[in-house]
């Protein structure tokens, strides 16, 4: 499901993140659907941003399996996960998600 929402991307959106490894793992060490784990690009200068390793987004699959009513659910909450991981890496942060509707 996870490849699912990363092939329905825009392509400028897909090449954006191609310096961004996406994982799926059971459970967090806390409350979390998924997990941004990087620079923004809006924090990055190409003047010193270089030779680091790639950002990573992580999606929980035990959170989002355990609140999905059924397998329609889980694909669509999947695919909320991995566009508000992705929104991280452009730099919107979780206030102007939820004021988009994404949080």
């Amino acid at each position: 499901m996870v490849a699912d929402a990363l092939d329905e991307l825009p392509e400028p959106i897909a090449a954006a993140i191609d310096n961004v490894a996406v994982v799926v793992e059971d459970w967090p060490d806390e409350d979390l659907l998924g997990l941004y784990q990087g620079v923004p690009l809006t924090e990055r200068s190409p003047l010193d941003y270089s030779g680091v390793l790639p950002d990573v987004i992580t999606v929980f699959r035990g959170p989002l399996c355990a609140g999905a009513r059924d397998r329609r659910d889980l694909a669509a909450q999947v695919r909320i996960t991995v566009l508000h991981e992705i929104a991280h890496h452009f730099g919107i942060d979780d206030d102007r998600l939820g004021e988009l509707g994404w949080a």
